[in-house]
């Protein structure tokens, strides 16, 4: 890696919002109130499939206290939808519900408690119709249609092909097959979907919304409302979360129509118990992997068949169904795939983004599967993952440019800082606890050029005041993973200015650039190229100043935490504040700004799937150590360890931070987390009660590495750690539970329910 000394970046610095955070001052959108704000509350279907016969409001409009009452009839009825191929939304339902917690209509009163009243007193009646469930019930022949143009309920097919499968399957000394079915997560952030939304006299609309992506929310929501994006303003205030479930979202528009039709701002804040029904949780999926090696455990071929479930209308399937089939591959060496996966409609919550975006729901049955192969060749799994490892300038089947790969360190420093040698495969019992230790390694984009295809890359602007003081303006997002606080490190590193000297703007589509958001862990990579961009742009103002006051040739001149030296001698100069005073008084007072933008290389995928999508590829090692108590059941994980190939570390706190709750959220995936629904489609777990996630006494001891790779497109060589941090989780703890008790386990989550069935010999399934 380039020895080169970074001054702010790779510190250890204090998030910028924790003090407001910790003290309560952060204002969230349930904190705000505006003057004259209303409450809005949604009528939700109490069917998974029925036919709207008629809806009276009369008695509700008649409540005191109530503004509005709206159904589909008081809306824009435009169709539309997230941009993945079906415009399967409307902002409340037409004529038919399709989920338990569909929204039919919905009420603006002068409180939450009258919001309630009132939508009791709307009466629905229902022509209740055959409903179906899960997917396999869906594909049958005999199914009921959920939406009358797609009668087979298969909302898309995806297949991808890439050399010659059949005779790679043909020449294989050894072929394992399984089939494993991930579980419909809930994301799980503390802050559940809000909004707010005020119209002025002239027709423009401003929403406060916490999304991942204020620049598309606004292009999918004039759409549905039916006015001009340049009338749509959203601000993203704090987040309290979001792991993926916070993009577009059918409550907003519904608080935009209750605010249209009042004339007052008008929130929406969702309950949990709505946040679960109806938050766009994770796609549930069946995988049917083949995979295909040689003796000495090269892989030689790999078929797979996903089944994806979409829920009741189209979030982003389409797009997580297809990642099932291909980003795996720059994992690991393969040369002949065929991989297809097949979405499929349900009368369920419709389902979205949560963290890995399919990639997750891959690598936890290929990193099982892969196991399972190693064993019945003789193999350590380490060994087998690090075989078949892509190595640093890599291309792989479809076109990605692996430009560093830490994987195979990642792999061998996971080995030694575990212990592996002497725990895999040498089962300590004592009494009912018998132990296990299990490995799972992972890749991940750092950035999709596939999700937003009008433009790839980010920009900033910085403004830099008479007293040094600088303002950074972005359009991408924090939602809490201290996005802002790494860009600001960046930038101050690309300035040479002070840490204590920045602030970072909050997101407005009305003042900053245009950024494509959260997702695909390209906050820091994209995001960060962009800082770096303005940031550079602003340095040359600071440079030119600090020529005119020192005499000195810029070319002489360094900047280093806010001090201006003579390079040479290393004399210092002047402050980085007496340049930016001397630039802005003979400029008239104008602030220096500094503009930028950075497109990467990369390649907006063909119809078969090819074409570089991402700048860079993060990868990680992961090593699970359990203790299963064969008496109750209980799966405990007692250690973790987790390696990453970051390209290089920005702030440790923040990494450390992400990458230990990306565990955590994996192992609640693995042994606890799935939406429990009951013959008539309703969830029976919609709360925080019944739905489980690891709470502090499941959290084990973690230990964490990283590896350092400089990536050359990654900003001072960074690569993403957001998403990775969970995608190898789940098969890593299943995995140690098979070393544990020798059971292997193909659906999510290993319940103690599950694991004692299986100890009694009446299935692993």
């Amino acid at each position: 890696m380039e020895d080169k000394k970074l001054n702010v970046v790779g510190r250890r610095i204090e998030a910028l919002d924790v003090k407001e955070k910790a003290t309560g001052m952060a204002e969230y959108v349930t904190d705000m109130q505006l003057p004259g704000m209303l409450y809005g509350k949604i009528l939700r279907s109490p069917y998974a499939h029925a036919k709207i016969l008629s809806i009276d409001t009369s008695k509700a409009k008649k409540l005191p206290g109530v503004k509005a009452v709206i159904t589909f009839e008081d809306t824009s009825k435009i169709p539309f939808g997230t941009g993945c191929g079906r415009d399967d939304w409307y902002i409340l339902a037409k004529d038919k519900v399709r989920f338990v917690g569909d929204e039919v209509a919905a009420v603006a009163a002068v409180d939450e408690e009258t919001a309630e009243e009132a939508l009791e007193l709307i009466q629905v009646e229902y022509e209740e119709l055959p409903a179906v469930l899960n997917i396999e019930e869906a594909l049958k022949e005999d199914a009921v249609a959920i939406y009358d143009d797609c009668l087979d309920n298969v909302v898309k097919v995806i297949d991808v092909k890439r050399g010659n499968v059949e005779k790679a399957f043909e020449e294989a000394d050894l072929i394992v097959e399984g089939t494993y079915r991930t579980s419909q997560a809930y994301q799980g952030y503390l802050e559940t979907k809000a909004g707010i939304a005020q119209w002025t006299p002239d027709g423009r609309l401003t929403m406060w919304l916490p999304v991942q992506v204020p620049m598309k929310c606004r292009f999918t929501y004039s759409k549905a409302l039916g006015i001009n994006p340049g009338k749509l303003r959203i601000i993203k205030p704090y987040m309290g979360g979001g792991f993926g479930a916070k993009f577009e979202y059918n409550a907003h528009l519904i608080c935009a129509e209750l605010a249209r039709h009042t004339g007052k701002p008008v929130k929406i804040i969702n309950t949990r118990k709505e946040d679960i029904e109806a938050g766009n949780p994770r796609v549930p999926t069946i995988i049917n992997i083949q995979l295909a090696l040689k003796k000495d455990g090269t892989f030689v071929g790999k078929k797979v068949k996903t089944l994806a479930g979409n829920g009741a209308r189209t979030v982003y399937g389409p797009p997580i169904a297809a990642t099932t089939c291909y980003r795996i591959d720059a994992l690991y060496n393969f040369h002949n795939v065929h991989a297809q996966a097949t979405l499929v409609y349900t009368n369920t919550v419709p389902t979205g983004c949560m963290r890995g975006f399919g990639n997750s729901q891959m690598i936890t049955t290929f990193e099982q599967l892969l196991d399972k192969a190693a064993e019945q060749l003789g193999i350590d799994p380490i060994e087998i993952r690090l075989k078949n490892s892509h190595k640093n300038g890599d291309v792989n089947i479809h076109g990605w440019e692996i430009n560093t790969c830490g994987l195979p360190e990642c792999l061998e420093k996971a080995r030694d800082m575990s212990g592996w040698r002497d725990k895999h495969r040498q089962n300590k019992a004592s009494g009912n606890i018998k132990k296990g230790i299990g490995a799972a390694a992972t890749m991940h984009v750092s950035g999709n050029r596939a999700f937003f295809r009008p433009f790839d890359g980010s920009s900033s602007l910085i403004r830099i005041g008479e007293e040094g003081q600088i303002t950074l303006v972005h359009g991408e997002c924090d939602m809490g993973q201290g996005q802002d606080t790494v860009f600001a490190q960046i930038a101050c590193e690309a300035l040479g200015a002070r840490f204590e000297d920045i602030t970072v703007a909050t997101v407005d589509t009305q003042i900053s650039s245009l950024g494509c958001g959260s997702f695909s862990t390209r906050g820091t990579t994209i995001g960060g190229n962009g800082v770096i961009a303005a940031a550079k742009d602003a340095k040359v103002k600071i440079l030119e100043a600090a020529e005119e006051l020192s005499g000195k040739d810029a070319s002489q001149i360094e900047i280093v935490n806010g001090i201006i030296y003579e390079k040479e001698t290393g004399t210092k100069l002047l402050t980085f504040a007496e340049a930016a005073k001397h630039y802005i008084f003979n400029h008239g007072g104008m602030p220096i700004t500094g503009v930028g933008y950075w497109k990467p290389k990369t390649v907006v995928p063909d119809a078969t799937y090819f074409g570089n999508c991402s700048p860079n590829y993060p990868y990680g090692a992961h090593i699970a150590e359990v203790e299963v108590d064969t008496e109750t059941g209980h799966v405990h994980v007692s250690n973790y360890w987790a390696v990453h190939d970051v390209g290089r570390i920005m702030n440790p706190t923040l990494l450390e931070g992400q990458l230990e709750g990306g565990i955590v959220q994996g192992i609640g995936w693995a042994l606890s987390e799935d939406m429990i629904y009951n013959e008539k489609g309703a969830v029976k777990n919609n709360n925080l009660l019944d739905y489980r996630m690891p709470g502090v006494k499941d959290v084990p001891k973690i230990f964490t590495d990283f590896v350092e790779t400089d990536d050359p497109e990654g900003p001072f060589g960074a690569k993403g750690i957001g998403e990775p941090a969970l995608n190898p989780v789940a098969a890593a703890v299943v995995n140690a539970i098979y070393d544990a008790i020798g059971i292997r386990f193909y659906e999510l989550p290993v319940t103690p329910e599950k694991v004692l069935m299986a100890l009694l010999g009446k299935g692993s399934k």
